[in-house]
């Protein structure tokens, strides 16, 4: 069983979490905690796989606790379960070692795609050793049930980097340019574009074509809402 600690400020919301997570198989509720004080204490009594962690606490940030974590030598897993939708804070939980990164208000689907990737993860990683290419692409793929993006992201594809895209774009006014997007996600222009192209196609990004001075066209992407 894969023992994982909710925390949120709501109370309510952090029950209703804790049983999406005992609907699961072979996950179950080591315990819930509405303050980061609260989940560090219970870390330091309890061992538990994954971390269900809200942003937005009382007393400190939620990433706040993931420094503080890793300060310690604890390398407990993290899945963010926010309403947190800025570029900073997705870009600071990756940067952070979070595995995955849910917006809210979500459904139940939402999050068990998200905990069926953690195990799927877990079970690519059991085995120890040495790994080839095509076990270390399923290894960065068992996350890759993203709701961002196709069904089944193509290899050497991020859920989390689909999703920092997403949000850039979500959070824009208008339609963006790949150097755009680059720029304020803090990817690659080439990354950003290769993810724009991988959106695209899957329906979830709408292209157009933008005409300047020199009449060479600029590619312009939007999320599309529809």
């Amino acid at each position: 069983m894969i023992d994982v600690l909710v925390v949120d400020d709501d109370m309510r919301v952090a029950e209703i979490n804790a049983a999406y997570v005992t609907k699961v198989a072979g996950f179950r509720v080591a315990g819930t905690a509405h303050t980061a004080g609260e989940a560090l204490a219970f870390l330091r009594r309890h061992e538990v796989d994954l971390v269900l962690l809200d942003h937005y606490l009382p007393d400190e940030t939620g990433l706040a606790l993931v420094r503080q974590l890793r300060q310690l030598g604890r390398h407990t897993d993290v899945i963010m379960v926010t309403a947190a939708r800025d570029i900073a804070t997705v870009r600071d939980a990756m940067r952070h070692g979070a595995l995955q990164y849910l917006v809210k208000p979500f459904t139940f689907a939402g999050l068990r795609a998200k905990l069926d990737g953690y195990a799927a993860l877990r079970r690519a990683l059991a085995d120890g050793g040495d790994a080839g290419q095509d076990q270390v692409d399923r290894i960065f793929g068992a996350l890759g049930g993203a709701s961002t993006g196709p069904a089944e992201l193509p290899k050497g594809h991020s859920a989390l980097t689909a999703d920092l895209v997403r949000e850039v774009l979500r959070g824009a006014e208008g339609p963006l340019s790949a150097q755009e997007v680059a720029d304020r996600s803090g990817l690659s222009r080439q990354t950003a574009q290769r993810y724009l192209k991988l959106l695209e196609r899957a329906g979830r990004v709408r292209m157009s074509l933008k005409y300047g001075e020199t009449g060479r066209p600029e590619h312009r992407y939007a999320w599309n809402r529809a």
